[in-house]
């Protein structure tokens, strides 16, 4: 009877064989998939069973980029949309400004066009704001009289008239408008020839034409024009435009409301005619105090 152990380990080939064996079949297969391509097939579907796994094993870090990325452009979107914001307001700004001086700079040119039409001087001036009485229609402009700026000179814009030089001080000077409660312009149909008076309406925008018959040549649509006689407008100047027309029976006089042909309540600068309209000697003038005394003693011999 064998009564002997069986060994603790089962020992297989040595080291140096196995060694050996693997060896030799690694260079075979090297030269096997180099010469023959056997193994392809073999490896592309090893590759597709790995795939999965593979994806797995770098999911974590590929979740843990894709979460620092997204953060780190939400932070720059936020920080360049700010950027952006603030910049597009600025530059709202600046267009705002551009359109504004290109305006003035049209108006300007205007101005230059319509002072060479005006026979005589004119003075360029800059509005500098507007009267402090709600109930009056007046301004402020930077000319005064040591720019020869006179109380009567007439104050134009490239359209028409503003209205009238009232007050000049040495820097400065009050301009009222024509659109004002006490002003008054002689005007000219310019359809037909008929002279009347436009008087200001107290509004920011009205004229009226008072003391007019009701039967009376005007129509609505027609221009009027300053006609001269005063002294103080030249001839021809665009005043206003007759906008409605109210007649009645009942009444004596129509109601003709007008619309101020200037830029009444518009732009910034405006021409100020510093040379004065030349008019003829007014021949009808009030009796001497000569001639009234003899008129006194021929009525007495009488």
């Amino acid at each position: 009877m064998d009564t002997q152990l069986p060994p603790l380990f089962r020992r297989g080939p040595s080291p140096l064989a196995r060694l050996v064996f693997f060896t030799l079949l690694s260079l075979l297969l090297f030269v096997t998939d180099a010469r023959f391509k056997y193994l392809e097939t073999f490896r592309l579907s090893l590759s597709v069973l790995i795939y999965p796994l593979q994806k797995l094993a770098t999911a974590p870090s590929l979740i843990l980029n894709r979460a620092s990325e997204f953060f780190a452009t939400h932070a720059h979107l936020t920080d360049e949309n700010a950027k952006l914001n603030q910049q597009n307001q600025l530059n709202a700004a600046q267009l705002q400004r551009l359109q504004a001086l290109e305006e003035e700079n049209n108006q300007l040119r205007r101005l230059l066009k319509a002072r060479e039409g005006y026979q005589g001087s004119a003075a360029l001036a800059e509005i500098l704001y507007s009267g402090r009485d709600l109930f009056s229609r007046r301004i402020v402009i930077d000319k005064g009289r040591e720019d020869g700026i006179r109380p009567g000179q007439a104050v134009v814009d490239s359209v028409g008239v503003i209205g009238q030089v009232t007050r000049a001080y040495p820097f400065v000077s009050e301009v009222t408008l024509v659109t004002d409660k006490d002003q008054t312009v002689p005007v000219q149909v310019l359809r037909n020839g008929l002279r009347a008076v436009v008087f200001g309406a107290g509004e920011p925008s009205g004229l009226e034409l008072r003391y007019m018959p009701v039967n009376v040549d005007i129509q609505t649509g027609d221009e009027l024009i300053t006609s001269g006689i005063d002294g103080t407008y030249p001839y021809g100047l665009p005043v206003a435009v007759v906008s409605k027309i109210e007649r009645n029976a009942a009444y004596a006089f129509a109601r003709i409301f007008c619309t101020p042909s200037a830029g009444v309540n518009q732009h910034r600068q405006v021409l100020v005619l510093t040379s004065p309209t030349r008019n003829p000697e007014n021949v009808i003038a009030e009796p001497s105090s000569k001639t009234q005394a003899k008129t006194k003693k021929a009525k007495r011999g009488n």
